[in-house]
């Protein structure tokens, strides 16, 4: 095996990622994110959607926050 195919075969997730260039969404996500606690996740998830983010984003960083990108 190849030095390079062994580093992508080894690559995480994370690494293999495109690099984000969707800031508006992120800023929406972190909004949403701090705001669970007092507003809970129902109006989070409400104010996503009212702001365009996609279902997938929106459900992927509200109900599995570990999924999160790194900001």
């Amino acid at each position: 095996m190849k030095m390079n195919e062994m580093n992508s075969a080894t690559a995480t997730p994370a690494s293999r990622r495109r690099p984000r260039t969707d800031m508006r969404t992120r800023d929406l996500v972190n909004q949403a994110v701090a705001s669970v606690p007092t507003l809970g996740l129902q109006r989070a998830a409400e104010f996503l959607a009212a702001m365009n983010v996609p279902a997938e984003i929106a459900v992927r960083t509200l109900v599995y926050p570990d999924r999160r990108r790194a900001s």
